[in-house]
């Protein structure tokens, strides 16, 4: 009996506790911030990141819901998704399976996913040495593996790999339509994105906004004084202006020329600056993994939601960009501070996603929240200080004016839209029985 009570006591620690170890919750952020160098990598552009982040995520959330039922299960929020039966055999440690499931969801969805194995058996070699028993590591990465298999299987039902085989986008006709623009004159990216199943919401047309300013090319219309004001404005920015805008610039691949040379710049994409800031707080708020790991997810699935209900409505509208009304009818010779991206203008993305994940961050975590966010170190820039998770949002949707990239109606309707579906989201997660966090 003595040895019975004594072998069990081992499995049960060797599993659950390890209490003398390193906490695991420090091995997370590092973890997903690796899934984020990888698409900066491979240029993955907006829409697509949020919906890496959420497959990347779910499969560890869903481990973890399993072995900590104070935690709601995905199943609950999402209809789509129904409970992963782990067949995997073993003792395990479900947290050390929740990280290695981020990294291996990862590897297999990634256009460059095989970067991450590198980041797999460095998770492993510090594991060791931190005094976990390959015993329980073998079993654990086993159980990330078959989970991250069967996400990838689900994520492959969600239309994405029908994208390919639609129409491509072809520009209007009309001045009032988008229309490529420079330098590099790229083409319409995921015009089909609505398509797209999403996680949270209804449908992609469930949180429509009220319809954009009439295009007008009469010097008296409320439309000419909109692009007016975006002319204006990039006329007279002061430095912190600039600063704003190229802060929260998040262009996954801008271009600079010099003469016939085109030099390509990769940068975090919106949603990434967002899961930063995620990560950023959870530290600051000492949150436990499980807390950690749920409140990422969460982040990342509102952003897959809110890039589904924007990019549904910019491909509606189609509206053309201040940088090509302006060219045509005000200064030929202006350019805005940002480079334009390239897709239409109505809504703003950044608008949309940032306040969406600022209603969700603010429930989680709590209102007049500060943090120092530095995200932005990564690409030369100094930190920034917010009071708040929704006067960060408040400042990346104005980054647009100021930028010469949106105007005025995009930004506003597009923050009403965000905060919408932000609500939208705070509701469901509190029905389930999701409560703040800290």
């Amino acid at each position: 009996m003595r040895y019975l009570f004594l072998l069990g006591f081992l499995v049960c620690h060797s599993v659950q506790g390890q209490k003398a170890r390193p906490d695991l919750g420090r091995h997370l952020q590092p973890t997903i911030f690796a899934v984020t160098m990888v698409m900066i990598h491979d240029v993955a552009n907006p829409p697509a990141a949020s919906r890496f982040y959420t497959y990347s995520l779910l499969g560890a959330y869903e481990i973890m819901a399993q072995h900590n039922t104070a935690f709601t299960a995905p199943a609950a929020l999402v209809r789509s998704h129904k409970k992963i039966v782990i067949e995997s055999k073993g003792a395990y440690n479900y947290r050390i399976a929740a990280l290695f499931c981020v990294l291996e969801t990862g590897r297999l969805m990634l256009p460059s996913g095989y970067m991450l194995e590198d980041e797999q058996k460095k998770l492993i070699e510090t594991l060791r040495k931190e005094g976990y028993d390959q015993a329980v590591i073998n079993p654990s990465i086993a159980v990330a593996q078959e989970v991250a298999k069967k996400v990838t299987a689900y994520a492959a039902t969600d239309n994405y790999l029908k994208l390919s085989t639609r129409l491509r986008h072809r520009p209007a006709k009309g001045d009032q339509f988008w229309y490529p623009t420079p330098p590099g004159y790229i083409e319409a990216i995921e015009p089909h994105w609505r398509t797209i199943r999403p996680m949270f919401i209804d449908s992609c047309t469930q949180f429509t906004p009220k319809p954009a300013v009439v295009f007008s090319k009469d010097s008296t219309s409320e439309f000419y004084k909109l692009a007016y004001e975006v002319y204006r404005e990039g006329k007279n920015l002061d430095e912190r202006k600039r600063f704003i805008a190229s802060y929260w610039d998040c262009n996954p691949f801008a271009i600079n020329t010099s003469g016939h040379m085109s030099i390509g710049f990769k940068k975090i994409s919106p949603g990434g600056h967002w899961m930063n800031i995620t990560s950023i707080a959870t530290r600051k708020a000492k949150l436990d993994f499980d807390k950690t790991l749920q409140a990422h997810w969460l982040v990342a699935a509102t952003l897959m939601d809110a890039f589904i209900s924007c990019w549904d409505e910019k491909y509606r509208s189609n509206r053309v960009r201040p940088e090509t009304v302006i060219n045509r009818s005000i200064d030929a010779r202006w350019q805005p501070l940002l480079q334009t991206p390239p897709f239409p203008e109505y809504t703003s993305g950044h608008s949309v996603i940032s306040t969406a994940v600022a209603e969700v961050l603010t429930y989680l975590i709590g209102d007049n929240f500060s943090f120092t966010d530095d995200t932005e170190v990564l690409f030369e820039l100094p930190t920034r200080d917010f009071k708040s998770f929704r006067q960060a949002a408040g400042e990346a949707a104005i980054s647009r004016l100021y930028g010469g990239i949106h105007f005025r109606d995009a930004i506003e309707n597009g923050q009403t839209q965000g905060k919408d579906i932000g609500t939208f989201v705070v509701s469901k997660i509190k029905k389930a029985g999701i409560k703040p966090l800290h």
